[in-house]
Formats: structure tokens, C-alpha cells, sequence
């Protein structure tokens, strides 16, 4: 590592996404999976962190530790609760919140999905519908076009391939397949949306630089896994990755490595910490996902790190994950490839999907009685980092 400082202009962020923060969203399959027996979640999103109420709280609390940027998430069954039929009161608040953010400072960046689907699209066959790329342009068309002037990036879908595979390969997630076929027309659904919602994006905001998000881990082969890691990544990142011609940006998302053996995945490594989530603590793995994404793209995409993070209760297991994360963004840069952001998951201990509130990946505690929030130490550290664009102590 030649130096400890980012180039000028690198971004700060952290995020956070509606479902897992705002509470009371009832009326998409996530909170429908929550409440359906047998679904495997360990219980329900409820009142989250308030967000919807306190996001007040939140802008002042990123503005105080110095991030550059915010990345959140839209509800798409807030805004669109029936089919059709959209609420200026919803887009009302999300306009709030991008202007506040811009009065503080931080830049918005806004994520047009991450994971839930309106009841109403889900009953309708969801990402296996060959309408459900046209019915997100759709909603696509009307948020970007309210949020014109106060957003400054867009995200169009989050993580698409962990909507496919965990919720139509794994049955985890909604809609709780386990059927390979759907996995495939998902994939393939989940591309053309992207592709349609870029569109949108860019016809009703003009000039806001739109890409897509994907959850990449660095998958190592075991002797004789060569041909097998092959295929699984290529259903799981490279599909996705195919699609980013013409994006202003990709969304690397990383947390961890995937051991890769002729019969498939892997455990952990004997010896290896094991986090909350059930994988390795890993933090090298963002240097590797940064390097394959840009040379996949053949170097003709920027990259940002859209999330990148750790579910722990020692927090400063999180400021050493993050530091080694942050010197291998530093080498990468020091080779040539375009990185303009770190964004860190989360800024808040939020709900973490299948898992409940139990893996803590936030660097800023919320009581799950009263909602207060309390920034912890790798909030303030990470805040340092980001005021001195440099890896600091």
C-alpha cells in the first residue's frame, strides 16, 4: 500500500434500506413472509428503528460523524400500495428526506429496490412475471421524476441475485422456491427490470448517474472446484455483471469469501472466526470482489463500494474488519482501478431479513424499546476516516 490517503472526491456513506429501518411497512411480501409459519424468520420486522418518524435523527446523526453520503432505499409499496395507484404523501417524505440531506451536506443516494416487492406485484408472480420489468420501469418513471433536482445517485435494484437465489434456488426469502427454473427466469427478469429502470431513471432525472448493486463474495476454488466455482458464479455474479454496459456505476457488495469444492460450497476454514450471519470474518474479500468486477468490465465501469460491512457485538472487531476492507480499497486504487466510494452497512442495528435483530451490523446502536440512538466507537472512528479522506488511527 503506497499511501494512506484516498484521491480527492472519494465518497463516505453509509446505508440503510426501508424495510429494515423504517417499521410498519405491511403491505409487501416481506412482511407477508414475517408472519407466514414455517418461513424460517426469527421474527417480525415490527416497528424496526422508526425511521419513518425519526429519519430526522438519522440525517443529524450522519452529518455529525461526517459522511458525504446516504444510501437508502425507497418503498415501492408505500409509494405505489396499489396497482397504479401512487401516494404524493409517500413521495412527499422521501423528497423531505433528500432535501435535508442536501441542507446537511450529504449527497443522496437513492435505491429504487432492495428486496421487497408490493403484495399486489408479488400476487401478480413477482420476478417470475414478464410484466414485472415494465411495472417497475413504471415506478421507476414516477419516483425518479418527483425525486429530480434532490437526488444525486441512483440504485436500481439492490442485490438481485440474492433475490433470486435465496428466494427462489434457497426458499429463505419470498417467495420461498426452491426451484432452479425460476431461479433462471428471475435472473433474466431481474435484468431486463434493471435495463428499464436505467431508462426511467435517466428520461425523468436527468444527469443523475444510475447502476445497479451486487452482492459478490470472493469465491476461492478447493482443489478439483475449478469447473463447479465456475458455474456457480457465473449464475451469481456474471449475469448481473453482463448487464452494466452503459451504467454510470456498479455497486460492489461484499462481506466475506465463498470456499468452493468439487461438490459445491464449502464450510468455513478450521480456525477461521465465524461471525452472527454464519460466515468467515474475511475483510479481505472486498479487495478481491473490487478487482474481479473491474476486470470483468473490462475495466470500462467505475466501481463504487455500495455496501461492505459486519454483523458483530464486539465493536471493535467491526473497526478492524473495516480498516483491513479500507487498505485493500487503497491497493486497488493504487493500481489504476476507478473506485469513487466506500459506503459502510449500516448506520444502524437494524432488521436483518430472515435473521431478525439478532447480527448487529450497525455502527450506531437503536434501542429497540425507545429508538434511541447511540453512535458506538467505530461510528466515531469511521466518521475520522472520512473527514481526513485517509486511513487514519
Amino acid at each position: 500500500m503506497a499511501t494512506l490517503s484516498f484521491p480527492e472526491g472519494f465518497r463516505w456513506g453509509t446505508a440503510t434500506a426501508a424495510h429494515q429501518i423504517e417499521g410498519g411497512n405491511v403491505n409487501n411480501d416481506w412482511w407477508r413472509w414475517e408472519h407466514t409459519p414455517g418461513s424460517g424468520c426469527q421474527e417480525s420486522s415490527g416497528d424496526c428503528c422508526d425511521s419513518w418518524n425519526r429519519w430526522g435523527e438519522d440525517v443529524a446523526l450522519i452529518k455529525d460523524l461526517g459522511f458525504t453520503d446516504y444510501r437508502f432505499s425507497l418503498e415501492w409499496s408505500r409509494i405505489e400500495p396499489a396497482d397504479g395507484e401512487f401516494s404524493s404523501v409517500a413521495l412527499d417524505h422521501y423528497v423531505r428526506l433528500c432535501e435535508a440531506l442536501l441542507t446537511a451536506g450529504i449527497d443522496p443516494v437513492v435505491t429504487f429496490h432492495h428486496f421487497t416487492t408490493p403484495l399486489w406485484m408479488a400476487d401478480q408472480g413477482g420476478w417470475e412475471s414478464d410484466a414485472m420489468a415494465e411495472r417497475f420501469a413504471a415506478y421507476c418513471e414516477v419516483a425518479a421524476a418527483r425525486l429530480d433536482g434532490v437526488m444525486k445517485r441512483a440504485c436500481t435494484i439492490n442485490e438481485p441475485n440474492i433475490v433470486s437465489t435465496v428466494g427462489y434456488l434457497w426458499g429463505v426469502f419470498p417467495p420461498g422456491k426452491q426451484d432452479a427454473e425460476a431461479r433462471h427466469k428471475v435472473n433474466e427478469v431481474m435484468v431486463q427490470a434493471h435495463r428499464y429502470g436505467v431508462e426511467a431513471i435517466r428520461a425523468n432525472a436527468p444527469g443523475v448517474p444510475v447502476g445497479i448493486t451486487i452482492s459478490m463474495s470472493d469465491y476461492q476454488a478447493l482443489p478439483g472446484g475449478e469447473s463447479r466455482l465456475e458455474h456457480m458464479r457465473g449464475a451469481m455474479e456474471d449475469v448481473f455483471l453482463d448487464a452494466t454496459g452503459g451504467d454510470d456505476f456498479v455497486g460492489v457488495q461484499t462481506y466475506s469469501r465463498t470456499r468452493v469444492g468439487p461438490e459445491g460450497v464449502v464450510g468455513p476454514e478450521d480456525g477461521m472466526a465465524v461471525l452472527l450471519m454464519g460466515y468467515e470474518y474475511y475483510p479481505e474479500a472486498l479487495e478481491a470482489t473490487i478487482r474481479r468486477a473491474w476486470e470483468y468490465t473490462r475495466g470500462e465501469v467505475p466501481i463504487i463500494v455500495t455496501e461492505n460491512g459486519i454483523g458483530t457485538d464486539d465493536d471493535a472487531q467491526r473497526v478492524a474488519y473495516v480498516r483491513t476492507a479500507l487498505a485493500g480499497v487503497l491497493a486497488c486504487i493504487d493500481d489504476g482501478i476507478d473506485v469513487g466510494g466506500y459506503t459502510y452497512w449500516s448506520l444502524l442495528d437494524n432488521f436483518e431479513w430472515a435473521f431478525g435483530y439478532g447480527p448487529r451490523f450497525g455502527i450506531v446502536d437503536c434501542d429497540r424499546s425507545s429508538f434511541q440512538r447511540a453512535p458506538k466507537d467505530s461510528a466515531r472512528w469511521l466518521g475520522r476516516v472520512a473527514q481526513a479522506n485517509a486511513l487514519v488511527d
